[in-house]
């Protein structure tokens, strides 16, 4: 039976940016596991209520349904062992437990710089809870939040050091190649593309080497998503 994902889109359906559900698609295609996607937007609550979340992603695999992208990877994996590992064994699972936490963390952190242009995105039904259920949670307006960015972004840099030391060594953070390790932290650097053409990264940073070879996975289903042009693939075309 077909799988099939609810994924956040925005006013464009095929816009699909949460960074969560980006972790699922790379992992389900890591799998080789066919999948509908069928796009989701904040106000249609009642259409994942059977998962009893509110919040995308949602896996229904015939009559389970399944929330919350750390759930659903464990899920794939102890259901299809027959699969590719996402984890690469019971000690992997343990240490992608930890990058998917520094995943989440990422996602509170690039909000900072791309908010303003998320809002420009959602569908139109969504943009008064997007902006003021936000606000709240910042305590301040979106414009304000994103006023700065170009100042702050030096020190965003700074603080990927590990990950950029890491990658400077090797492809993956699954060594050779990707585990679910790599897309839980794609995921945030993918939704910034998907809505914002504010650069995170410089086109010299490993981190966008590793961000370009993961666009390119699984025949480029990530690249193939509608979103801005980042500086390391435009240097490339040079």
């Amino acid at each position: 039976m077909l799988l099939r994902l609810y994924d956040l889109a925005g006013a464009d359906a095929d816009r699909c940016f949460s960074p969560y559900c980006w972790r699922i698609r790379m992992a389900l295609a890591h799998m080789g596991l066919p999948v509908e996607t069928i796009p989701w937007r904040f106000t249609e609550k009642d259409a994942i209520a059977r998962s009893s979340q509110t919040r995308v992603p949602v896996l229904v695999d015939g009559e389970r349904w399944i929330a919350d992208s750390w759930q659903i990877a464990n899920y794939l994996e102890d259901t299809y062992p027959e699969r590719a590992t996402l984890f690469g064994g019971p000690v992997g699972r343990a240490l992608s437990r930890l990058y998917s936490g520094l995943g989440d963390a990422l996602v509170s952190r690039i909000f900072g710089f791309v908010a303003l242009d998320v809002l420009r995105h959602v569908d139109d039904r969504d943009r008064e809870n997007f902006r003021r259920s936000r606000e709240e949670r910042v305590g301040m307006t979106l414009e304000a939040l994103v006023a700065d960015r170009d100042n702050r972004l030096g020190q965003f840099r700074q603080e990927l050091a590990p990950l950029r030391l890491t990658l400077n060594a090797q492809n993956f953070l699954g060594g050779d190649r990707p585990l679910y390790a790599d897309y839980a932290m794609f995921g945030p650097f993918h939704w910034a593309r998907c809505i914002s053409p504010f650069a995170l990264l410089a086109a010299d940073d490993p981190i966008a080497s590793w961000r370009e070879r993961l666009l390119d996975a699984f025949e480029g289903l990530a690249r193939k998503s509608p979103g801005y042009d980042i500086p390391a693939a435009a240097d490339r075309r040079r």
